[in-house]
């Protein structure tokens, strides 16, 4: 079977609107289980922010004309009485509430006091926050798709809420297709060391996917295939990553037992190298789809995999945009790949900033990878040249 490659840019777009359809269902946590994960609503703030007049400076909280007269002290946490008749003064510490009838506020620097009496002269601008200065009740301030960070987790704790509702983390599982693969030791007598089953759960892991160690390499028999997806499809995962097998080779059963599951291609083969044999599947299990990412065998080109369509696939479900990629400027030349896009290992000079390629690059090669910030990307058609602004994809 011969399929016509899919454009790299249309592939990451029908994966992402894949996921997108089929995002996970909003959960409540508590703020302190919110980090990593994705709001599922806007978030805006229960009351005013600040809720009250809030002095921004300690000093004093005068009224009338100085000297002012010291008649109490007002701290943050506490209601003060209002200012009453002129020519008096409360000290008020940064982030109390304002008392009303206020009229400045002097700094503690610019103050003298005698006694009871402070003098002074105040700024002419206003010292203190008015109530809905950051925001009004119900305002939003983030969108749904935002991605939860501590700044976030601090600024939902300062608009009064206890819990966020947000799109869970997705969950996977990693299989390993290809039973001349060894798990421990040296490569020998004709079998080479598994690299992929111990890295691909920690890319996804930093992710945000709550993913499990790798499965032993699964044995080279459709039947095999066919029941290794079927247990990790009925453990409950949003996605299965798989390496190897997007061939059409003697022992390449991925096609077939996708064919056997009931599966249907949303991307299948993409018009990148290295790592075109490439794919993602859905297929309705429990009700809702699932996916099933199949990941070249050659370890470079399976990391391309990765960040071309795992990555926006994991942002449709969780409900974030397509992720916009950040732009480079190239050191040096990289070639084109004729009519493929070309994801060009390149790391980020700290002298000057700029992104040259990195050496080892073949496509079953880790060296260069592990030296690299990520993959520039040559579109089709094209070659970088020294100087030209180009996006980079990220190694996780």
């Amino acid at each position: 079977m011969s399929t016509a490659p899919e454009d790299w840019v249309s592939a990451r777009r029908a994966v992402h609107a894949a996921g997108w359809r089929a995002q996970l269902a909003p959960v409540t946590v508590p703020l302190a289980e919110a980090d990593g994960l994705t709001l599922a609503t806007a978030l805006a703030p229960r009351s005013d922010l600040p809720a009250f007049p809030t002095s921004s400076v300690d000093g004093w909280a005068l009224r009338g004309r100085g000297p002012w007269r010291i008649t109490g002290r007002v701290l943050a946490g506490s209601v003060p009485a209002p200012l009453t008749g002129d020519g008096v003064a409360v000290e008020i510490a940064t982030g109390a509430m304002v008392p009303e009838g206020t009229e400045a506020i002097l700094r503690v620097e610019h103050s003298t006091r005698s006694g009871d009496l402070v003098d002074g002269t105040p700024k002419t601008e206003q010292e203190w926050r008015m109530p809905g200065e950051e925001a009004r009740a119900g305002e939003p301030l983030l969108p749904a798709g935002t991605p939860v960070t501590p700044a976030v987790i601090g600024l939902a704790a300062s608009c009064g809420h206890d819990t966020l509702p947000v799109r869970p983390a997705p969950r996977a599982a990693m299989l390993v297709f290809g039973d001349e693969l060894l798990t421990s030791g040296p490569p020998a007598d004709g079998r080479i060391r598994d690299a992929l089953g111990p890295s691909v759960p920690a890319y996804l892991r930093r992710l945000g996917v709550a993913c499990r160690p790798a499965t032993p390499p699964i044995k080279d028999t459709l039947d095999a295939h066919v029941e290794a997806l079927r247990t990790a499809l009925d453990s409950g995962v949003d996605l299965v990553c798989t390496t190897g097998g997007t061939m059409h080779g003697p022992v390449d059963h991925l096609h077939p037992a996708l064919t056997e599951l009931g599966a249907a291609y949303v991307v299948n083969t993409v018009a990148v190298r290295p790592g075109f044999p490439m794919l993602i599947a859905a297929i309705p299990h429990g009700g809702r789809p699932r996916f099933i990412a199949g990941l070249p065998g050659n370890p470079q080109s399976a990391v391309v995999a990765l960040v071309s369509l795992v990555v926006p696939l994991l942002a449709g479900l969780a409900g974030r945009p397509e992720p916009t990629l950040p732009r480079v400027t190239l050191g040096e030349p990289v070639p084109g790949r004729g009519d493929y896009t070309h994801l060009a290992l390149v790391r980020i000079d700290p002298v000057d900033g700029l992104a040259r390629p990195v050496s080892h690059v073949g496509s079953a090669m880790l060296r260069g990878l592990a030296g690299a910030r990520g993959f520039a990307v040559i579109p089709p058609g094209a070659s970088g040249r020294a100087g030209d602004e180009v996006e980079l994809v990220e190694v996780p």
